[in-house]
């Protein structure tokens, strides 16, 4: 083993896993920083700040937002962030449930 400044960036590099759900935040995160689409990254980085104000049922309306945007992003990390966003609108979103309940 080599003290190659290649090597070690390899060594240190996680292992992609696009077989695994991501969380929302996680999603929208990976938009901005991944997207080839300016609009896109733009909504991703509007509906994190909407998020932040923690209203009831705002992380939903925000994936609804952001899942009608995404478009022309093709490959597997697009395909996770898409079935994961999917994945928690579909499930009707049992953190907005948490944190609409007194």
């Amino acid at each position: 083993m080599s003290d190659d400044p290649q090597n070690l960036a390899n060594r240190d590099a996680p292992s992609k896993d696009y077989t695994r759900q991501l969380g929302v935040v996680e999603c929208l995160v990976a938009i901005t920083n991944e997207c080839p689409s300016g609009p896109v990254r733009v909504t991703a980085a509007n509906a994190l700040e909407a998020i932040k104000s923690r209203e009831p049922g705002v992380m939903r309306n925000q994936v609804y937002y952001v899942l009608s945007a995404l478009q022309g992003w093709r490959g597997e990390r697009a395909r996770q962030v898409h079935d994961s966003l999917t994945a928690f609108y579909k499930s009707g979103s049992p953190a907005a449930k948490q944190e609409e309940q007194p």
